[in-house]
């Protein structure tokens, strides 16, 4: 099948043609014509099989197709999606498509100002991208309309319905008409999440690529065991490999993203993080540099790397091992997509065994083990104390040392680099 066969009009088709796109992915196949008969959809695929352009591709064709029936001024269509970076990487998708066809696009996201946000609805936009808070707020300002909204779109639409942003879509849905098309689109979707979607949906038709419970077939997956004082010593330990030249590492908070962006950076390796906790510009500036290859490594919270859409990343190191499968699934699908091949490591401790069993379960396989019982820690001496910016706690003076003893300078997490050892698989 082509895009030629999909319905799509000569303008759209241009577009798609100078991106160098030839033929659909799976998804975007079955669900494009299901969306251009006005169903309602909820598509399931893996992360880097383009459901992006599954669901903008025929939202454009049915808003240019509906352009002459607008009374109003108000807006279209609305996409929903958790992060700032999504929001972005779903308009440069927009834009890219509908450059030869004349529909207006605003983003509205917190960490910017929101005067250039108010103008764009007030002006009344055809498509709207947010994300659930920025777009409450504006709107109990007064500045959007959405009395003839047409589409609705849901990305990401387990994580939106499953991390607190349930409450904000239902205000935004009950401000919809009732006479919609709605579609959600997600790389997983539990069935207590499905249930949810009934209230936004009338008799959707259900689309997925692929089995749920696996991750992408072109990632390998690995284990080591360690201790948490281990993690960041063997994580620096791997980078010797220069296999891993675009890696991106996850951690479960904020701080410690930037305490290991930090001292990783001491090593010598280009590093940059990537949290709720930046800035607008900080987020769009590593991203940015890690895209270009400027740094090696990118840190990232779960929330945050939602909006990561960059090829070519060879590793996903799970520094932290996520608390559920789909967090997993979708971290680990940040590499090896669109049929690349890719890799994701596992740090795991003894705080993270029914966490790993509940996804060697919900996957029904086990993943690899590999030994890193050479990797060798001492603890730290009882004089060290915890150095500046450690995540050891305590303020100066304190720890378990004698008040007259002079402080020596520990190694970072109190690892021996002469007991290094090459590890076998």
């Amino acid at each position: 099948m082509s895009f030629d066969s999909l319905g799509l009009r000569p303008e759209i088709l241009q577009a798609i043609q100078e991106t160098g796109y030839t033929d659909p992915t799976p998804i975007q196949s079955t669900a494009i014509p299901l969306i251009l008969e006005g169903k309602d959809l909820i598509g399931i695929a893996q992360t880097g099989t383009g459901k992006t352009a599954a669901f903008t591709l025929p939202m454009l064709e049915k808003l240019v197709q509906s352009a002459g029936q607008r009374k109003g001024r108000g807006s279209r269509a609305l996409v929903l999606s958790p992060t700032r970076e999504l929001v972005v990487q779903i308009e440069q998708n927009v834009k890219t498509y509908a450059k030869h066809v004349p529909l207006r696009v605003a983003t509205v996201y917190g960490g910017v100002g929101e005067t250039p946000q108010k103008k764009a609805l007030r002006s009344g936009v055809d498509l709207i991208i947010a994300t659930p808070g920025r777009l409450m707020d504006l709107m109990q300002q007064g500045c959007a309309d959405f009395s003839e909204c047409e589409f609705f779109v849901l990305d990401e639409a387990d994580r939106m319905l499953d991390m607190g942003f349930l409450p904000n879509v239902r205000k935004i849905v009950s401000s919809l008409p009732k006479k919609r098309q709605t579609l959600l689109f997600s790389a997983t979707l539990s069935k207590e999440i499905e249930k949810l979607t009934r209230e936004f949906q009338h008799s959707p038709k259900f689309v997925e690529i692929g089995k749920r419970t696996n991750p992408a077939d072109t990632v390998e997956q690995f284990l080591y065991e360690v201790t948490k004082a281990q993690k960041i010593g063997l994580l620096q330990h791997l980078l010797e490999n220069n296999e891993l030249y675009m890696v991106l590492v996850f951690t479960r908070t904020k701080y410690g993203a930037d305490r290991v962006a930090k001292q990783l950076g001491k090593s010598g390796i280009h590093t940059g993080a990537i949290h709720s906790n930046r800035t607008q510009n900080q987020r769009a500036r590593a991203l940015s540099d890690f895209k270009a290859g400027k740094i090696r490594v990118l840190v990232a919270t779960d929330i945050a790397a939602r909006g990561i859409d960059v090829e070519g990343i060879t590793h996903v190191v799970n520094l932290d091992f996520p608390p559920t499968p789909e967090d997993y699934i979708h971290r680990i699908g940040r590499t090896g997509r669109a049929k690349s091949e890719g890799v994701a490591i596992s740090f795991i401790t003894e705080d993270d065994r029914n966490p790993l069993r509940s996804l060697e379960r919900f996957m029904k396989k086990s993943i690899i083990r590999r030994r890193s019982k050479e990797f060798v820690c001492t603890p730290l001496p009882y004089n060290a104390g915890p150095s500046k910016g450690s995540d050891r706690g305590g303020a100066k003076g304190q720890g378990n040392r004698p008040s007259n003893t002079k402080r020596r300078r520990s190694k970072p997490y109190g690892l021996d680099r002469k007991n290094f050892k090459k590890f076998g698989k």
